[in-house]
C-alpha cells in the first residue's frame, strides 16, 4: 500500500508543476493531416551567437487523449530560456473514453501514436530550418517524460527495430542523445508494477497483442542503440517507479550498453519538468552535456 504521506508529496509536485500558465510557441508547423499532427517551436531567448542545438520535447500523460502537449509548455519555456531551440511534439494518443474492455481512459493507439512520433521526427529537420533557423540540426538532443520518456527512448531506437517495422530506420536517427524523464522503459517491470494503470498493455493493444508487438515497442527489448543515453529518475517518484529506470539500465548493461542513471534524492514524478524544482534544472544540464 502507497505511504499516505507520498500520496500527498506527490499531489503537492503535480499541483505545481501544472500550475504554470502553457506557454505559446513562436511557431507551429504540421507534420501530417491531423489535427494533433503538430509541433510547436519555442525560440532561443535572449541574443545567441550562432546556431543553438535543438531539443525535441515529447510530452507524457499516459499517452492518453486528456493530456495534450499544453502541459509540458512550460517546460519547453525553460529550456529555451537556457539558450535552446525547442520543439515540442504533439501525437495521437488514446480515447478518452474506455473501450477494448479496459478500465478506464486506454492509453495510446496502436499504431497511430508510433506512426506520429515517426513522421514528427523525421519531418523535423525541414520544419525546423523554416520555422527556427537558428536551431542547428547537427545537434539536437529528444527528451520526454514519463509515456514521453517511452517514446524519446523508442524514437531513438527506430534503426534496432525489427526489420519489417513500418518505423525502421536504415541507418540511426541524427541525434546527439536522448534524455529520458522518469520513463515508462522497461514495460514488463512496469506492468508488473501497474504503472498508471496498465498503460503498456493498452499501449499495445491489449493483452492478446503483448508478445507480437513487445518487441517493436519496448526500449529495453530495442537494445543496444548505440546512442548516448541518460535517463533521470527521482527516488520519491511513486508514478512511475526507480525500478522501471532501473531495469532498462540493467538491460542496457547486459546487452553491452552504458546508460547513465541520475537518480535525485526527495524528487518525485512531476518535479522534472517544473520550472519551479530545482529537478528541473538537472534536466537541463544533462541535456547541455549532450547538446553543447
Amino acid at each position: 500500500m502507497t505511504d499516505p504521506a507520498a500520496v500527498e508529496r506527490d499531489a503537492a509536485e503535480a499541483a505545481s508543476a501544472f500550475a504554470h500558465p502553457a506557454v505559446a510557441p513562436d511557431v507551429t508547423a504540421a507534420y501530417g493531416e491531423h489535427p494533433d499532427h503538430v509541433v510547436d517551436f519555442y525560440a532561443p531567448r535572449g541574443e545567441t551567437a550562432g546556431p543553438v542545438p535543438l531539443v525535441v520535447v515529447l510530452h507524457g500523460g499516459a499517452w492518453r487523449a486528456p493530456y495534450d502537449r499544453q502541459h509540458i509548455t512550460p517546460f519547453a519555456d525553460f529550456l529555451a530560456r537556457r539558450g535552446f531551440a525547442v520543439a515540442n511534439v504533439e501525437y495521437r494518443r488514446g480515447s478518452s473514453l474506455p473501450h477494448q474492455n479496459a478500465e478506464g481512459p486506454v492509453a495510446g493507439r496502436w499504431p497511430e501514436t508510433f506512426d506520429d512520433v515517426a513522421a514528427a521526427m523525421d519531418a523535423l529537420p525541414g520544419l525546423a530550418a523554416t520555422a527556427l533557423p537558428q536551431a542547428d540540426a547537427r545537434r539536437v538532443v529528444v527528451t520526454g517524460h514519463s509515456a514521453g520518456g517511452h517514446l524519446a527512448l523508442w524514437a531513438a531506437a527506430r534503426h534496432v527495430l525489427p526489420y519489417g517495422s513500418p518505423w525502421r530506420l536504415s541507418v540511426p536517427p541524427m541525434l546527439r542523445g536522448v534524455v529520458a524523464l522518469a520513463p515508462i522503459a522497461d514495460f514488463t517491470v512496469a506492468e508488473e508494477l501497474g504503472v498508471c494503470g496498465g498503460a503498456s498493455a493498452q499501449l499495445l493493444g491489449g493483452a492478446e497483442h503483448w508478445d507480437e508487438r513487445l518487441p517493436s515497442a519496448d526500449p529495453a527489448s530495442l537494445l543496444p542503440t548505440g546512442m548516448a543515453t541518460a535517463v533521470v529518475q527521482g527516488r520519491d517518484d511513486i508514478v512511475v517507479p526507480q525500478a522501471v529506470a532501473e531495469a532498462y539500465v540493467a538491460a542496457a548493461a547486459k546487452a553491452g550498453e552504458m546508460v547513465g542513471l541520475t537518480l535525485l534524492d526527495g524528487v518525485g514524478h512531476f518535479p522534472l519538468i517544473d520550472p519551479a524544482a530545482d529537478a528541473c534544472a538537472v534536466v537541463a544540464e544533462e541535456i547541455s552535456q549532450l547538446a553543447w
